[in-house]
């Protein structure tokens, strides 16, 4: 724990129903195992909580330094590491993508069929690095259930990161089927920051997980980050849960996960494990401009371009997506450079404010950082998918439920969100 509440203008006491109203209705209920929640304002934590079983079957507590599955979470780290190549002159947003995948060069635009019978059209530009970074490329998941082309994703077992398969094999396989739509035309949830993995690779010249840990894991301290639990952290690792009739029934066995060892398939999109505090630091990083303890990860401007609003002229999720699921509510958000952007609060109708940027994952896990309030969130745990229940919704407006006004104890710069 850092700061008093109070001293950051929270309020201790209405922090503390966060934490009671997560017992009751979640853990207490057995609809989830555990809840890890951390709430960071002015440079300083202001409440941080955790409950229930890390480890249900075993009666493992979930602690402090508990790792977690953070699958999407992993894509702002991705994008953040894209962008260090970037700044270094090596990449340019606009250019195409086939630059770097030739095989990529004539990718047709879905008209019709199936597997081996697929009808396609040219699309209306290449697609370009940026529509990775913001998913707006064409690709998709399999998982949307939608078309024949996630179908086809399926077939292939394309971005499903337990399973056998490698970087190279996706982009092979993702060379023989079409896109959903012309690059730049709509938004999709997709596979794209995989993509993006991909091209640090290839541009760094270093092995994906290398180059994240030479570049951002080991510079920002995030001990515990990495594509796998290394020997010796197993007993800190997480079992994870899907939900099922009464509450909710083991899906990864933490004793027998494929996370103890590293995978064939190293997923920039969501292959991650990582703890609260090392995310932290990822989001302190984040909102002081690119630094943290004197380390320059990027720069402000960087940073500053990344939590724009990029999807095409300035619309937000509901006028453009494709997608049956994503990790936040549409309307009012839009879309940057690896994060989900709040261009208007009114419109979300949860309390915030305008440029908030965030992501979770599909364990249920979330963050949200909000630069005009200086205040970062993080919540943890385990049970996919990350749609069962509103808790992302809910927990934000109880955290900015939880400000002051001035003469309640708050600095002069304390403001309510909304």
């Amino acid at each position: 724990m850092g700061a008093r509440p109070e001293a950051v203008g929270l309020s201790s006491s209405r922090l503390e129903r966060i934490d009671q109203f997560v017992k009751r209705k979640y853990i207490d209920s057995g609809r989830m195992p555990c809840g890890l929640v951390l709430v960071h304002r002015r440079g300083e934590t202001a409440h941080f909580s955790a409950f229930g079983m890390a480890d249900v079957e075993r009666k493992t507590p979930v602690k402090d330094d508990t790792i977690f599955r953070i699958y999407s979470m992993t894509k702002p780290i991705t994008s953040i590491a894209f962008m260090q190549l970037v700044e270094q002159g090596l990449v340019a947003l606009d250019e195409p993508v086939h630059k770097y995948i030739p095989a990529w060069k004539d990718l047709g635009v879905f008209v019709g069929g199936f597997m081996q019978t697929f009808r396609t059209k040219r699309p209306e530009r290449p697609m370009l690095i940026i529509d990775l970074l913001r998913h707006t490329s064409g690709l998709t998941y399999g998982f949307q259930e939608s078309t024949n082309v996630d179908a086809a994703y399926r077939k292939l077992k394309i971005g499903e990161i337990e399973k056998s398969g490698t970087l190279d094999g996706m982009v092979e396989n993702l060379a023989k089927l079409p896109l959903e739509f012309s690059p730049g035309t709509a938004w999709n949830y997709s596979v794209s920051t995989d993509i993006v993995g991909y091209l640090v690779e290839k541009i760094s010249g270093q092995k994906f997980e290398d180059y994240l840990r030479a570049k951002i894991f080991k510079p920002l301290g995030m001990i515990d980050t990495d594509f796998h639990v290394h020997p010796g952290k197993e007993a800190r690792f997480a079992a994870c849960y899907i939900p099922a009739k009464g509450g909710m029934e083991l899906q990864d066995d933490p004793a027998k996960s494929p996370y103890l060892q590293p995978p064939s398939f190293v997923s920039g999109g969501g292959g991650l494990v990582s703890t609260a505090s090392d995310y932290l630091r990822f989001c302190r990083m984040l909102l002081n401009g690119g630094s943290l303890d004197g380390v320059q990860i990027v720069s402000p401007k960087t940073i500053e371009l990344m939590t724009m609003n990029h999807l095409p002229d300035g619309k937000d999720l509901p006028a453009l997506s494709r997608s049956l699921f994503s990790e936040v509510t549409y309307n009012g958000v839009g879309f940057g450079l690896g994060f989900s952007v709040t261009m208007d609060p009114a419109k979300t109708m949860i309390p915030g404010s305008a440029g908030e940027y965030s992501w979770g994952g599909a364990a249920s896990t979330s963050f949200w950082i909000d630069p005009k309030e200086e205040l970062i969130t993080i919540f943890m745990t385990q049970l996919i998918p990350s749609s069962t229940y509103p808790i992302r919704r809910e927990l934000r407006t109880m955290v900015y439920s939880s400000f002051t006004s001035d003469r309640d104890g708050g600095s002069a710069k304390a403001k309510v969100g909304f």
